[in-house]
């Protein structure tokens, strides 16, 4: 087919695509000044149920908040210009009523940076009620965040209500007041707990490049046995390794936490999709679990529990993998840390002995030797000793041979090598 232009209708053609021109910059233009709506996850605890009272633990928590308020304080690992708060009641067993929720910067113990206060929508509602067994995500505020600063979120409880979903090892007061306090710059305390209470994330919008690494263990990544209300948690060190790097440091550490079996948090298998590859931004995760898979069994925590074989370990590390590779995740593998002498003298009687150890020798020799992980990091070889490698170095030592103190925790973020995440 042919196309015959006179000079007039070859100037109309070239003014026509010129405008069409100018209408796709203008669009290209438009879009770009728009949020680019990626949120990364910059915070998380992992949900647990609460357990009875038959068990050697106890939950620290409150029996039940009633027309009160709770100001819970979390330290972000990156920033960012929007926010949004992840709410939980995984574990209730009845819908779950929150009257009112506000977001801040953190002043300080209970009290809040003025002029940071935003009040939280969830679905354009104030008063959002959750079901059993859900989270609800809020919607997102204007508030500047910086790498490493630290937020406060306040949720006022009308009616009472139970905390049948927490974490147990929050390592950080948490503050509660009567009424409904959540706007108020600085609450007036009645009373204060370490647990964290239906608080499960917090979310920025950010660099399109950022992401986020989670690491999924127990008692040694939930940072047990740091000193409280220091971030002083081997993922907080890392976090602060990455400061500029845009990458997020996820704690996804349950005290207690195994891989085969359930009670404080459930099984590694059954939480894994929620707490690790649900994360939005997640790239890579860090598993280090096991070790009370080992030190449980024949102990006052576990004592008519029989020992798992080192196949139904590894077993359960290759369903992590295959999960992981299936979302595009990577995987990084983690020695389990020496323990001789873990817990001795309390209650938590016979948690170590030779035949453990074995155990723990046989599981550390596939994590490294396999393959099959995408990379190591080697824990064990971080803090044991050198003259006694059964037992960790004693200035890594928070005192109970199980769980590493905060320059424990310190050596262990520097034995990650950046390049793996």
């Amino acid at each position: 087919m042919n196309f015959n232009f006179t000079a007039a209708g070859k100037n109309r053609f070239h003014i026509a695509a010129l405008s069409l021109l100018v209408l796709l910059f203008a669009f290209s233009a438009t879009a770009s000044a728009q949020p680019r709506d990626n949120w990364v996850a910059t915070w998380a605890a992992s949900p647990q149920p609460l357990w009875n009272g038959d068990f050697a633990l106890p939950t620290n928590a409150p029996f039940h908040l009633w027309d009160q308020t709770l100001r819970q304080v979390a330290r972000v690992s990156i920033g960012g210009e929007r926010v949004r708060v992840v709410l939980s009641n995984k574990y209730g067993s009845r819908p779950l009523r929150i009257g009112a929720a506000h977001l801040a910067l953190s002043d300080g113990k209970s009290a809040i940076a003025d002029g940071s206060d935003r009040p939280l929508t969830f679905s354009g509602e104030k008063a959002p009620v959750i079901p059993p067994g859900a989270s609800i995500v809020s919607d997102p505020v204007a508030l500047r965040v910086k790498p490493l600063q630290s937020l406060a979120v306040s949720l006022y409880l009308p009616e009472p209500t139970a905390p049948e979903t927490f974490h147990w090892d929050g390592l950080q007061t948490a503050y509660i007041g009567a009424g409904n306090q959540v706007f108020r710059e600085a609450l007036d305390v009645a009373s204060t707990t370490n647990t964290r209470i239906f608080l499960s994330g917090i979310l920025v919008e950010t660099a399109e490049d950022a992401r986020a690494v989670v690491a999924f263990g127990d008692s040694i990544t939930d940072g047990n046995a740091s000193t409280p209300g220091s971030n002083h948690r081997w993922p907080d060190f890392l976090a602060e390794r990455l400061v500029g790097e845009n990458i997020a440091v996820l704690n996804a550490g349950i005290s207690g936490a195994r891989l085969l079996d359930s009670l404080m948090g459930e099984n590694a298998l059954a939480r894994f999709r929620r707490d690790v590859l649900g994360q939005p931004g997640v790239r890579t995760a860090i598993v280090m679990m096991g070790i009370n898979d080992i030190g449980w069994p024949g102990s006052g925590l576990a004592p008519q529990k029989a020992l798992p074989t080192a196949e139904q370990l590894i077993a359960a590390y290759r369903q992590l993998i295959a999960q992981a590779h299936l979302r595009g995740v990577r995987i990084v593998g983690t020695t389990l840390t020496p323990f001789e002498g873990a817990l001795d003298g309390s209650p938590v009687h016979d948690y170590y002995s030779a035949e453990k150890e074995a155990l723990r020798q046989q599981v550390n020799r596939w994590i490294r030797d396999s393959g099959e992980f995408d990379a190591v990091i080697d824990f064990d070889r971080a803090l044991r000793d050198p003259e006694n490698p059964r037992r960790m170095r004693a200035q890594y030592d928070s005192g109970d041979h199980l769980h590493p103190g905060d320059a424990g925790y310190r050596a262990m973020a520097e034995a990650v090598d950046i390049g793996l995440l």
